[in-house]
């Protein structure tokens, strides 16, 4: 699966660079990073509604989409698809596999949760967080990061076209 992803990151940019006549690629990089971003997120609430219905089929459909209009994404960020490896490995060195950090909250104890990011160091397992850039926490505030889903919500999320 890599190597599909390599291999589309390669085409996306060579769109990118005007030497890969790709007319959905160049209008998606036409339109703007806003715009990727919310062709991501589209096709990514169409890939759990058809996981919701059990649309196998839609769902395998929905995910080429999703990983197609990723990517673009990624190039318009100037991110490699080894810059994602490289994060899985990282994790699954921390965690056994490569999953999604843990949320620090709730059922998994203090931590993200209502814009509560990172108060102290350690994971919900009590490793430590020492992997974390020292500006996270700056970052997301600035920001205004609100992984709760609180008042620091990007505003405009959730509204369809």
């Amino acid at each position: 699966m890599s190597d599909s992803i390599r291999r589309l990151h390669a085409a996306v940019v060579a769109t990118r660079r005007g030497r890969n006549p790709s007319p959905r690629t160049a209008r998606l990089f036409a339109k703007g990073r806003s715009f990727i971003a919310k062709k991501v997120a589209e096709e990514a609430v169409e890939v759990a509604l058809d996981g919701v219905t059990g649309d196998t089929a839609g769902t395998v459909r929905e995910s080429a989409d999703l990983l197609y209009n990723l990517v673009v994404l990624w190039v318009e960020l100037g991110i490699d698809p080894e810059d994602v490896w490289a994060e899985m490995r990282r994790r699954e060195e921390l965690m056994g596999m490569a999953e999604k950090l843990p949320k620090r909250g709730g059922k998994h104890g203090p931590g993200v949760l209502n814009g509560d990011l990172f108060q102290d160091s350690r994971s919900h397992d009590g490793r430590p967080h020492a992997d974390l850039p020292a500006d996270f926490l700056s970052v997301a505030r600035r920001e205004g990061a609100d992984p709760g889903g609180g008042p620091g919500k990007a505003q405009g999320a959730g509204r369809r076209r």
